[in-house]
């Protein structure tokens, strides 16, 4: 999680980090809004990151999100904002996933779908990573996620912040990407995206007066005329939903089966040797 800055050219990315807050985002606070579904990940090391419900009991996230030795715990905030806790039992990383590397680097899918040890409750509404479609050249989407707000503000994270933004198209470093970026700004100079605590966040699209998940924040960079080193403000990069589908919705299959006591269920999905899952009673 510590690299900086980066460019969309061949020499790309020297210093791209995995994204970590919302940068320009405004405080989540309709109760029938974003908190319904977007939580954050935290380890017992310390590390944060968000995530996005797709079940009562499933969170999908960035893989390099939960890859430590460290126990992890899913916070989400009910209807009046008060957190809501609840302890991670297993994690399935997508097949393709490469634990060791960096987000920038990763030359697989840095994908993960979280089983709790029980539903967070009424007061959720899980997102349904089925059909989202791909995320078209120029489309507006929304950023959700618990990170800072800025370089140096760690005071501000695990608070709800969202911001809109655009896609500006696909990018292939190690693997394929969609980027996102500040709809006037165009990461230029510094605008709204993710920033320290944001991995693993959801990339939205309105949709019927609620949102569709359409991606998952993998990392994020500075402004290409940003003059400090920075993880913040300008490119956002995405793994897009729809082209892992069918794995999200095999292994989310699988996890809504496992207990403590079972190992993970093998599914035509494939597993990761990362995969992990814990004891109940531990």
């Amino acid at each position: 999680m510590r690299v900086p800055s980066l460019c969309l050219s061949a020499a790309v990315l020297l210093c791209a980090l995995p994204a970590h807050a919302v940068v320009r985002g405004a405080v989540a606070r309709d109760p029938n809004g974003v908190r319904t579904s977007v939580v954050r990940v935290e380890s017992s090391t310390g590390e944060l990151c968000s995530g996005a419900l797709i079940a009562p009991d499933l969170v999908l996230t960035a893989a390099h999100c939960v890859v430590e030795r460290a126990s992890y715990r899913v916070v989400g905030v009910n209807r009046a904002f008060r957190p809501m806790t609840v302890r991670t039992i297993a994690a399935a990383m997508h097949p393709a996933f490469v634990p060791g590397t960096t987000p920038r680097t990763q030359p697989g899918v840095d994908l993960a779908i979280l089983k709790l040890e029980q539903p967070l409750g009424g007061d959720f509404v899980p997102l349904d990573a089925r059909g989202a479609g791909g995320i078209a050249k120029g489309e507006p989407v929304e950023l959700a996620g618990y990170g800072i707000v800025a370089e140096g503000k760690a005071g501000t994270a695990r608070i709800l912040r969202q911001t809109q933004l655009v896609a500006l198209g696909s990018l292939q470093v190690a693997n394929k990407v969609t980027v996102v970026a500040d709809t006037e700004r165009l990461a230029l100079s510094t605008g709204a995206g993710a920033c320290r605590g944001d991995s693993g966040g959801p990339i939205l699209r309105a949709s019927g007066g609620g949102y569709q998940l359409v991606g998952i924040v993998s990392w994020s960079s500075g402004a290409f005329n940003g003059r400090n080193v920075s993880a913040c403000g300008g490119l956002t990069a995405v793994t897009p939903v729809a082209e892992h589908a069918g794995w999200i919705a095999a292994r989310a299959s699988d996890l809504s089966r496992a207990s403590p006591a079972q190992a993970i269920y093998t599914s035509g999905a494939g597993r990761n040797a990362a995969d992990w899952i814990v004891d109940k009673n531990r």
